[in-house]
This record gives structure tokens, sequence and C-alpha cells, in this order.
């Protein structure tokens, strides 16, 4: 079952190496919703980790290109990037405790921040790249 659909009119930053982490991110978030739906603890976590670790290596890269290029909303972006991170990594380390589970409300929530970061924070990224010739 798909849990987020990316589309371009939606989520494009026309920053191509961006577009296509952010599919892939997509792709995670519904291979663990299809974990979490088949209630089996060993699948979940395994999908979690790899969720987790590629959004983290997704975010060094949209920060490298804003160091790079100098984007002046740097440090915001990279504030909100820093919450997420953290709020993932508490989810992660109790969820390999035993402490807690990964739900559908677990699954809702990342869904729900990546359908309000990409379109209003992301896309604010892709015209001033664009402009230092990043496409």
């Amino acid at each position: 079952m798909s849990l987020i659909t990316w589309t371009k009119e939606q989520f494009a930053t026309n920053v191509s190496a961006h577009d296509a982490e952010h599919q892939e991110i997509f792709r995670l978030v519904n291979v663990l919703g299809d974990a979490v739906a088949s209630g089996d603890r060993t699948a979940i976590g395994k999908e979690l980790d790899a969720l987790i670790d590629y959004v983290v290596k997704h975010f060094a890269a949209e920060e490298a290109n804003f160091a790079q290029y100098g984007y002046p909303a740097a440090a915001g972006h990279k504030a909100e990037h820093d919450k997420l991170v953290e709020t993932c990594a508490d989810l992660q380390k109790k969820f390999h405790a035993g402490e807690t589970e990964v739900t559908g409300e677990t699954a809702a929530f990342v869904v729900g921040w990546l359908t309000d970061h990409i379109p209003n924070i992301d896309k604010l990224y892709g015209p001033y790249l664009n402009a230092k010739g990043v496409a």
C-alpha cells in the first residue's frame, strides 16, 4: 500500500539530485509502511533503519549544496533537519530497545512531515540553486 506518492507538481525542487533522493525517501517510507502493516517487528526494524540512514545522507547532501553555494536560509533549514533526525534517532533507539513500537501513526507523522517540508521548505532552495547553475 502506498502511503505517499511523489509528483513533480507537488514535490519537485528542480534540483535533480535532491528530487531523486526525495523519490527514494518516498519509496522507503512506503516499504516501511508495508512492514508496519505486516506486523513483522524484524522487518519494521530493518526498514526503519534503512529509512533513517538514507534520510541522514540526503540531509547531508542538501546541506553540502547549501554550504557550497551560500544558500542564505541554510541555518534554518538545517535546524529543521536536525529536529527530525533527533526525533527519528530517539524513536529508533527506543524501538530497538523494545521500549516502543513503530505504528501507522509513526508512518503518518513521517508522511505529514514530508508533505509539509518539501513543498514549503525544500522548494525554496530550488530557484536559488538553479540560479547558481545546479540543475
